[in-house]
């Protein structure tokens, strides 16, 4: 049984010696399988490329890719996935957030036949900011109410795939990618093992709350129509709230006379409108702008250098 491990890397000099340390530690443990390792160096500027050519040069199952930028983490999954050559295929982060000691017990878990894919996910998230958790509990929360996508709470990419699996996850070709909902989308049985959040081995998150922020609107827009549904809603909503405002002011001024004035009210009105049609709009314009970037046809990424024993 060939295991392969893809493991995208950014800026991760500190983490990758620690990392390959215990991955070698757990795979020692699993006989009757035989690994290879697949690093994607996405456009790092540190000395993480130096680190793998060095890897590659002492150990034969280690092979590399360099992009020639960073292309983003979903790419890096996708180029390794694509040059992963096992009958099981793992993706795990460098920084030792995904413990390489639940391997044996996932490949296990696989073995049993009765599961295509054993995913993780994170029951507490100890050690991150209050601030941050929040959003992400809510964002899951959005998501399973407006997706028909199966996204699960506190879910990683760190699972464990049959081929099957993955070759159906590489047809999906799509520019902007959430792998989170790709793995949902594309079906087949998943067995979900909860663990403890570790921190991170060495090094600094890449992943601050904006650049969270601006992927969660990505996995809304990619597996979910509500949005727009959202806009047509808000839209027919002040269609109706205007006429019964009409009538009210019609009525006011037949009643009272010289009522239908005061320029401030006007004002607010006219704020409060030209927003939610902004906001309306920008819906509109995140679906037109994921189509245009769709249509371009652009390669998911560009490999700068190989490394390996092909």
């Amino acid at each position: 049984m060939l295991i392969s491990i893809v493991v995208p890397c950014y800026n991760e000099e500190k983490s990758l010696p620690l990392f390959y340390e215990e991955l070698e530690r757990v795979a020692g443990q699993m006989d009757g399988c035989a690994f290879e390792y697949v690093f994607v160096d996405d456009g790092s500027r540190d000395g993480t490329l130096k680190q793998l050519r060095e890897l590659a040069g002492t150990d034969g199952r280690v092979r590399y890719l360099s992009f020639s930028r960073n292309f983003g983490k979903e790419s890096a999954m996708m180029a390794g996935l694509e040059a992963a050559r096992g009958e099981w295929i793992a993706v795990m982060d460098a920084d030792l957030q995904d413990p390489p000691g639940l391997l044996p017990q996932m490949a296990e878990i696989l073995a049993r036949g009765d599961a295509d894919a054993v995913a993780t996910r994170r029951v507490s998230r100890k050690g991150e900011p209050p601030i941050r958790s929040l959003f992400a509990r809510l964002f899951y929360k959005l998501m399973r109410r407006i997706s028909r996508t199966e996204i699960v709470d506190g879910a990683r990419d760190y699972r464990l795939m049959t081929r099957a699996m993955v070759d159906a996850v590489l047809e999906l070709r799509e520019v902007n990618r959430f792998s989170k909902g790709i793995f949902g989308w594309v079906g087949f049985t998943t067995h979900w093992l909860p663990y403890e959040n570790v921190k991170r081995v060495a090094g600094e998150t890449k992943w601050s709350f904006f650049r969270l922020l601006i992927y969660s609107m990505e996995g809304i827009v990619a597996f979910s129509t509500a949005p727009l549904a959202l806009a047509s809603m808000v839209g027919m909503l002040f269609f109706a709230l205007s006429l019964a405002a009409i009538v009210f002011i019609v009525v006011r001024q037949l009643i009272w006379q010289n009522s239908a004035y005061g320029w401030a009210s006007t004002v607010c009105v006219i704020f409060l409108v030209s927003g939610i049609q902004l906001f309306c709009t920008g819906i509109l314009g995140q679906y037109l702008s994921r189509a245009y970037l769709e249509t371009k046809r652009r390669p998911l990424y560009i490999v700068k250098e190989r490394g390996g024993k092909e």
